[in-house]
C-alpha cells in the first residue's frame, strides 16, 4: 500500500518526494540506441580512433555502469507489473526532412529504421514494449508520449539513459511541468564526462523531481509491488 498523499503545499519537497505506487509507474529509457554504444565502437575509441576516442569515458560508463544497473532495474520492474518504455533519436524519414530545426542545425540524424537508432540490445524492449522515436531532445516536445502515459494511467515516471545533461535533464523538466511524479535513476544516466554528469544530477534532485540510485529504486519497487 503506498503512503497518503501528503498536502500538496508541503514544505521541504515532501508531495515530490512520495515513492511510487508500481501500478501508475512507467519507466523511461532515454536514447539508450546503438548509435551512441556498441562494443566495437568502444574498443575503436580505446585504439584512438576518431569520432569515438572522444566518447570513450561515456561508453566506458554505459558498458560498466548503465548497462548492467537498467538489465537489474527493468528486470525488477517487469517483475513488478510496471510499464518499461524506451525513446531513440530517428528521424520519421530516410533525409530527415522532418527533424526539429535543432537536430539540422546539430547534425542529429539517424533515419527511419536504421540500426543506429535501435534500442542497444541489452537493455532493449521485451516483448511488446513501447518505442517512441524523437527529434528533439526534449521527448516531450517532440511525440505523442504524454498522450500514451495518459491512457497507460501513469502518474510516476523513473527516467535515465543519455546524456544526463541534455535529453534526460529536458525529459525531467518537462515531466514535471507536466504533473507526472519523477525519479531519476542516478547510476543509470551517463553524460559526456563526470562533471556535467554530476552538474545535471545536482540541480535535477530536489527540485523536479527524486534522485535514487538503482539499489534505492529496486528495494522500493520489490517493497511496494510485494514481490
Amino acid at each position: 500500500m503506498n503512503e497518503p498523499l501528503p498536502p500538496i503545499d508541503a514544505a521541504n519537497g515532501a508531495y515530490r518526494e512520495r515513492a511510487i505506487d508500481p501500478r501508475r509507474t512507467a519507466l523511461l529509457s532515454i536514447d539508450m540506441q546503438n548509435a551512441e554504444w556498441s562494443p566495437q565502437a568502444m574498443e575503436r575509441g580505446r585504439r584512438g580512433e576518431a569520432p569515438h576516442a572522444h566518447k570513450l569515458e561515456l561508453m566506458e560508463r554505459i558498458a560498466t555502469v548503465l548497462i548492467p544497473n537498467q538489465q537489474r532495474l527493468q528486470a525488477a520492474a517487469r517483475e513488478a507489473g510496471i510499464e518499461v518504455i524506451y525513446t531513440t533519436i530517428e528521424s520519421l524519414t530516410a533525409d530527415g526532412r522532418d527533424r526539429s530545426l535543432d537536430h539540422k542545425i546539430s547534425r542529429i540524424h539517424h533515419p527511419r529504421g536504421s540500426w543506429e537508432a535501435q534500442v542497444i540490445a541489452e537493455v532493449g524492449p521485451v516483448g511488446d514494449e513501447i518505442v517512441i522515436p524523437k527529434t528533439s531532445s526534449g521527448i516531450f516536445n517532440s511525440t505523442n508520449i504524454e498522450y500514451v502515459l495518459r491512457n497507460l494511467g501513469i502518474e510516476f515516471l523513473i527516467l535515465y539513459g543519455i546524456y544526463t545533461d541534455q535529453c534526460v535533464e529536458s525529459a525531467i523538466r518537462d515531466a514535471a511541468d507536466r504533473g507526472f511524479l519523477v525519479t531519476q535513476v542516478e547510476d543509470c544516466c551517463a553524460a559526456e564526462t563526470e562533471a556535467n554528469h554530476r552538474r545535471s544530477t545536482q540541480a535535477m534532485g530536489g527540485h523536479y523531481g527524486r534522485l535514487r540510485s538503482t539499489d534505492q529504486v529496486i528495494a522500493e519497487i520489490v517493497r511496494l509491488s510485494g514481490q
